[in-house]
């Protein structure tokens, strides 16, 4: 079985948070961009894990949750000239981007 998205406190994943700010009319761009630099060149890096690419109902945000084995195998994914060259292109189509890594310290369910 393929990994998939993990959610949860402690998994050994480093969990990449990209908020994307973009102007309504670019969303749809800017989330096809997002899953075809995933598809062709993210999917194929040693390291990956899972991307999940998220559009905000009122068009002005798009959001990038993946998850890396290691943050070194994303911070090595940032100098790979192909991914390099999908960033260049979301940030000309994005206002604003904000990516973080995060360490998931608690979920809940009912």
């Amino acid at each position: 079985m393929p990994p998939t998205t993990t959610i949860a406190a402690g998994a050994p994943v480093a969990t990449l948070i990209n908020v994307f700010t973009v102007q309504p009319a670019r969303q749809r761009e800017l989330v096809d961009l997002l899953v075809i630099a995933t598809e062709e060149v993210m999917l194929h890096l040693p390291g990956f894990v899972a991307a999940n690419i998220h559009a905000s109902d009122d068009g002005t945000r798009v959001v990038n949750y993946a998850q890396w084995e290691t943050a070194d195998a994303f911070r090595a994914m940032l100098e790979t000239p192909a991914a390099q060259v999908h960033m260049r292109q979301a940030a000309a189509i994005a206002d604003q981007f904000d990516p973080h890594l995060y360490a998931v310290e608690s979920v809940h369910h009912s």
